[in-house]
């Protein structure tokens, strides 16, 4: 059975109906980020507005280009892909050559993973923090599923995390320290008029900068039917016009914390809340 990316690859074509919308929505994408004067916030009402926007996310599924540099893939750098997701944790990245051929098929877990290789054939299964030794293709597949965090919701602050919360010029940098004190686990930037994450920090136990995410090119998304009663409506954002709507970045850029490489994913398309099946995400796990 073919996944929902293969399906829609045969008839992927850039055109310029396609690249004109594209132009246009990103104009007001970058008009909503302009407008409005700057928001006041603490520290713990930034946490919450995680939680919310968390929260509003069940599933989602996208299409998007990848443009790889600096880590020395046996595949193409430049790749289109797709991205199926599926609360709590369950992911599904397929990347695919200009000609719709698989390159890889990788499935995340709550703490393991099965990538697929067709071009070779082999198949990679084993814990999260291990994906790394997958060849080369680990690397740049672990920057992505960190990297479609800030797509399906920044990831929550934890209960007991210590917060500190500064300002940061048209920014708020709100540093997560863990529970047991120490230096920062996270590092988020909230642009201070629409309160969107424009950049997370992710460091190792030992302090080490793991990894740069940068968010940019925000747009809206309609969420399908009534996501929200009026009283859970958000205390810090203004209601967006013609129905519940939500921003998503469709530009996020990684950056490995050693140097070793960036990901550019630019999206084409963005679903929220889709309907998906064991199939669709790959967990089919009896066909090898």
């Amino acid at each position: 059975m073919r996944s929902w990316r293969s399906r829609e690859m045969k008839n992927f074509k850039f055109t310029f109906f396609i690249l004109h919308s594209a132009l246009a929505t990103t104009l007001v994408g970058c008009a909503l980020f302009r407008a409005g004067p700057l928001q006041e916030a603490t520290a713990e009402q930034l946490a919450a507005l995680l939680h919310e926007r968390q929260a509003e996310i069940r599933s989602m599924k996208g299409l998007f280009r990848a443009q790889i540099s600096g880590l020395g893939l046996p595949i193409a750098q430049r790749l289109e892909g797709s991205v199926l997701f599926r609360r709590p944790n369950t992911y599904r990245l397929q990347g695919f050559d200009r000609m719709g051929s698989p390159l890889f098929d990788l499935t995340r877990g709550d703490d393991s993973y099965r990538l697929r290789l067709p071009t070779t054939g082999r198949v990679y299964n084993g814990r999260l923090v291990d994906l790394d030794q997958a060849e080369r293709m680990g690397m740049p597949l672990r920057l992505s599923l960190l990297a479609m965090s800030g797509l399906v919701g920044t990831e929550s602050v934890s209960k007991g995390d210590s917060l500190v919360l500064q300002e940061d010029d048209d920014r708020y940098r709100l540093d997560v320290l863990g529970p047991t004190g120490g230096g920062a686990t996270r590092r988020l930037w909230f642009d201070r008029r629409s309160l969107q994450v424009v950049r997370e920090d992710r460091f190792s136990p030992s302090g080490e900068l793991e990894a740069t995410i940068q968010f940019e090119d925000f747009r809206p998304i309609a969420l399908p039917g009534n996501h929200r009663s009026p009283s859970e409506e958000p205390m810090l954002e203004a209601p967006s016009p013609g129905g519940a709507r939500m921003l998503k970045p469709f530009r996020i850029t990684i950056q490995d914390g050693r140097g070793q490489g960036t990901l550019l994913l630019t999206f084409h398309e963005i679903v929220p809340n889709p309907e998906l099946d064991p199939t669709d995400l790959g967990l089919d796990t009896g066909k090898g």
